[in-house]
């Protein structure tokens, strides 16, 4: 059997762009990606902490250093730049495996200088 937990987690981030003529997808700050371990084109889940929409899309790299959260395509419809998200990465293990320790990002009011949180 496999069991799904939490990978690794962006959390409190601020969006900077809100893009619905794109073809889907959240652009996310190469720093960030890097140290969150989440990887481009992986699949994540988005939770907006202001309108509580929720929604899963895939991740394309955004710029080093630029601080960029861009929803784009439809979801942009459910969030407003300057929400604050929870972008969560799940991973499957199997029984055998012990859970991974949860890889947690946070960073300040413009997504620039991350640290990982020690739970």
């Amino acid at each position: 059997m496999h069991r799904c937990f939490l990978g690794a987690k962006l959390h409190r981030m601020v969006i900077t762009e809100a893009d619905l003529n794109y073809v889907g997808s959240i652009t996310i700050d190469s720093d960030l990606l890097d140290m969150s371990g989440i990887l481009p084109g992986e699949r994540v889940m988005v939770a907006d902490i202001e309108s509580g929409a929720r929604f899963e899309t895939y991740v394309l790299e955004g710029g080093r250093g630029s601080g960029i959260i861009c929803i784009n395509g439809a979801a942009a419809r459910l969030v407003h730049p300057g929400d604050r998200v929870i972008i969560l990465q799940y991973v499957w293990v199997d029984d055998d495996e012990a859970p991974p320790e949860a890889r947690v990002v946070i960073a300040d009011g413009r997504n620039q200088n991350p640290s990982l949180l020690d739970l």
